[in-house]
């Protein structure tokens, strides 16, 4: 039996199958989306798992953003977008589309 925790996770599985419909999106955006659409888990999750996704090659980061605003911690924030890798395997399960297509603009 294998020790620690397993590959794969249900978790970025979904995760997967939301960047599979929006092409690309940062993190505070996927967390947003998967709360309404799967079982509620915090952002430091989604982090976790996209930052795990990247070394398992399911996830790249597509590219990095700076955006001027005014926010609570200052002037400026740093955006991630990520998407899909070469060894991602999303299903492209309906229910997800019909959501996204519904609410969210693509």
């Amino acid at each position: 039996m294998q020790r620690g925790r397993p590959v794969r996770s249900e978790i970025r599985s979904n995760i997967l199958e939301l960047l599979f419909f929006l092409g690309k999106g940062y993190g505070y955006q996927i967390s947003k989306i998967y709360n309404e659409v799967f079982p509620q888990v915090t952002q430091r999750v989604i982090y976790y798992h996209l930052r795990k996704g990247i070394q398992t090659k399911e996830i790249e980061v597509h590219s990095i953003q700076q955006e001027k605003g005014n926010f609570s911690w200052g002037s400026e924030v740093e955006k991630k977008f990520y998407t899909l890798g070469p060894e991602a395997l999303p299903k492209g399960q309906p229910r997800i589309k019909e959501f996204l297509e519904k609410h969210h603009q693509r």
